[in-house]
């Protein structure tokens, strides 16, 4: 860990803004009930009023909400179904992926036959009917990104358990009498942790998007506020009242964009040669 901290380019100020900008939208998490003991659906002013009017930081809604509560509260959400909605395909693609490059052959086939079958449809789409089957929640939604997102991880363990599988050290701890799952978690594993956790970074980024798309469109958690269900609600109030539409948006836009560009620094710091690589 101290190793990776110092590789991490502490200098750079995209990386110091993106990990400035993550670090707000968890603050922001945290306190949203202790800001806003209301709750993010109180009407606390006249509609749609603008920025910096009426003591409302960022305006408010349609209804009269405050804009800014709702981005504090949307943060939750998008958090949540980041964190959420990237273990969950982790974990199962590291499993498929696992099994599939360390024992090779019929299982192998058999694993990336399946891992073929989910890629081929598309991702929103499929997420789409999966949460309108099973209700719209923010259970379903997760269960959705899950089931979509697990593919890659799978194919990305797998060749890193190809690529492994015949070093000195796993022939080593076969020879020495030791069981498959004790190699795979303990010997090939952690040498094929860098790329994978690399993707993970990223696939928080992706689990928001896909969220704020499947609330923008009406079928978010009618329960909780998000910010694509606060996009989606005002989108017929752009011309007039942009700031309704642009702030949450905005949130979404510069989460995911800071998620992206630490995922990069961290591909970065665990494979430097990647850096070097864009360098010439």
């Amino acid at each position: 860990m101290r190793r990776l901290a110092a590789r991490l380019p502490r200098r750079d100020i995209v990386f110091v803004a993106s990990a400035a900008i993550l670090l707000v939208v968890v603050a922001m998490a945290l306190s949203a009930p202790f800001v806003f003991p209301g709750g993010p659906w109180e009407v606390v002013g006249p509609p749609m009023a603008r920025p910096l009017s009426d003591g409302f930081l960022l305006g408010t809604d349609t209804i009269g909400r405050s804009l800014l509560s709702g981005i504090f509260y949307g943060a939750r959400v998008s958090l949540l179904v980041g964190i959420v909605a990237t273990a969950l395909p982790f974990l199962l693609g590291m499993l498929v992926g696992a099994v599939a490059g360390y024992y090779g052959g019929v299982v192998d086939d058999a694993l990336m036959r399946l891992t073929e079958l989910f890629q081929t449809v598309p991702h929103f789409m499929l997420a789409l009917v999966l949460v309108a089957i099973l209700t719209p929640s923010i259970g379903s939604i997760i269960i959705a990104i899950s089931v979509v997102s697990w593919p890659p991880v799978a194919r990305l363990v797998r060749g890193e358990f190809l690529i492994l599988r015949n070093r000195e050290f796993v022939e080593a701890a076969v020879l020495s009498g030791r069981g498959d799952a004790s190699i795979i978690l303990r010997e090939i594993l952690p040498n094929a942790l860098g790329p994978i956790v690399v993707m993970a970074s990223l696939m928080v980024a992706t689990a928001i998007l896909l969220e704020a798309a499947i609330s923008f469109i009406g079928l978010g958690d009618p329960n909780l506020m998000s910010w694509g269900y606060m996009v989606g609600a005002s989108r017929t109030v752009l011309r007039t009242a942009w700031w309704v539409s642009v702030m949450p948006g905005l949130a979404v836009f510069l989460t995911v964009l800071a998620i992206n560009f630490l995922g990069e620094a961290l591909n970065e710091a665990l494979n430097p040669r990647s850096a070097l690589g864009t360098m010439r």
